[in-house]
């Protein structure tokens, strides 16, 4: 079985910054492509970025493109998210996932894999 834990959320003021971290343990982490989603009140969780097993595919949503940076430590088991210039609807839950393949990396469906999420509050 394959955990993930999400941590860094939290407030910050619009043009802020964030660094959320995600930890995969129970399986060979390398394995795995990694994708960020968020899920805001009332809204379809969607797609954030992810990255494949080696770094070398990244692919971004467009509106986050130019202020969120996704990497990866594969000695560390951990997932990275750096998020600059922060925007009120940059807030909700954000999660991360893993699957093995990187294929249709943009559906929620297509990963086997989530953590319980972490909170990103952007105050405007």
């Amino acid at each position: 079985q394959v955990q993930l834990v999400e941590s860094g959320g939290g407030l910050v003021q619009a043009g802020g910054s964030l660094s959320l971290s995600c930890t995969v343990s129970g399986r060979t982490f390398s394995s795995y492509t990694i994708g960020w989603f968020r899920q805001a009140p009332g809204k379809e969780r969607e797609f954030v970025t992810a990255i494949d097993q080696s770094s070398i595919y990244t692919k971004y949503a467009d509106s986050v493109t130019g202020r969120f940076t996704i990497s990866r430590e594969n000695a560390k088991n951990t997932v990275y998210l750096q998020m600059n210039s922060l925007k009120p609807e940059d807030t909700g839950v954000y999660y991360c996932a893993a699957r093995e393949t990187w294929y249709e990396v943009i559906s929620p469906r297509a990963y086997d894999y989530w953590g319980q999420g972490t909170q990103v509050t952007v105050s405007s």
